[in-house]
């Protein structure tokens, strides 16, 4: 953080936030004159480069150091990258130069070497989850909690990426605040009762409940490609919890509690083999969906597939029959045998 720079108590990772500079650097301060910083999507040209380059040899006008920021750093040119080098390379003792970049490969290669890497990782859920609830309740705005685990996951793990998500349920949210039936078509994501309805319907062997699922999802007009990445998704919450006894409490798996409940029930019914050959079905088809002309109709194959594993010869397909004929054996369900061709009459050649 460039407060923890320029704190009259640093460099330190821990600033005061009382100091003249931390109080202008905060959320609601009114900025440092001596902290810049630069849009290079929009500013990444060698002219802007070498104006940025005559600035920073001026020394702070208040603080320890002179911080440039330049965002998406990826996006400056070459040209724009080799004005910088120099003063990169050599920088004065007041100087710091921050890249912030969402793709470094694209960085020119003698700036990624004459800098420091620090990659951000992913927010977990858990904190994400704390995050979005506290800026909800600065904003006095009521969100279903069946909403953060959509919000969270269409967020992939960036603040930034999620905020802007929470940002757009917000925009579009009516007196009563943001429901989870609101959220899944404002976010374009599967109803979960679709979801459970496809596991329900694998978990029984029946066919025709799995199809009428996917002929509901085409009737509401998802995308049969939204449909397979939702299942993906649970069916990886399903595989956690299967072989995870705590995977709720030590939040590998986040979703309302009813919805958790109702993953356990399922992960029980379902053999781990089975729910991890369902998974790489699913994955090999939304490889096959890609730039696909009848998106519905892989989807309705790759169903086909994961509901016949005796046309399979693969390893998993195999463990897959097993827990089939363990999980009738318990229940007491008669177990169907392979359709087999009816037998041709020979001809018989008439005598001579």
């Amino acid at each position: 953080r460039d407060s923890s720079l320029n704190c009259v108590e640093g460099p330190t990772p821990d600033p005061c936030g009382t100091c003249s500079s931390c109080r202008a650097l905060a959320p609601e301060g009114s900025g440092s004159i001596d902290v810049t910083e630069l849009d290079a999507a929009s500013h990444g040209g060698v002219d802007d480069a070498r104006e940025l380059r005559d600035k920073a040899f001026y020394a702070p006008a208040e603080s320890r150091y002179r911080v440039f920021i330049i965002d998406e750093a990826h996006m400056v040119t070459t040209q724009g990258f080799n004005a910088l080098l120099k003063i990169v390379e050599e920088p004065p003792e007041h100087l710091i130069f921050i890249f912030a970049t969402t793709e470094p490969d694209k960085v020119l290669p003698t700036i990624r070497s004459r800098t420091h890497h620090y990659p951000f990782r992913l927010i977990p859920p858990t904190a994400m989850r704390e995050l979005l609830e506290r800026n909800v309740a600065a904003e006095g705005v009521r969100v279903d909690p069946a909403v953060y685990p959509l919000v969270i996951r269409a967020g992939g793990g960036s603040a930034r990426d999620t905020q802007s998500v929470l940002d757009q349920l917000l925009a579009g949210a009516g007196p009563e605040g943001v429901d989870y039936q609101r959220a899944v078509a404002l976010l374009g994501v599967t109803d979960s009762a679709l979801i459970n309805e496809m596991i329900d319907g694998l978990a029984k062997d029946d066919a025709a409940a799995v199809f009428g699922t996917v002929e509901r999802v085409a009737e509401a007009g998802h995308d049969p490609r939204r449909f397979a990445s939702d299942l993906l998704d649970r069916l990886r919450d399903l595989v956690l919890v299967r072989s995870v006894p705590d995977a709720v409490t030590r939040g590998l798996v986040s979703a309302p509690e009813d919805e958790l409940n109702r993953m356990v029930e399922q992960a029980q019914g379902i053999g781990l083999a089975t729910l991890t050959r369902y998974a790489e079905i699913v994955h090999n088809g939304l490889a096959e969906m890609r730039g696909a002309t009848a998106p519905r109709l892989l989807l309705e194959l790759l169903c086909a597939r994961m509901m016949l594993p005796a046309a399979a010869d693969g390893e998993a397909a195999l463990l897959q029959r097993l827990e089939r004929l363990e999980r009738r054996a318990v229940t007491g369900a008669p177990v169907a045998e392979a359709p087999r061709a009816a037998e041709v009459p020979w001809a018989t050649a008439p005598a001579a």
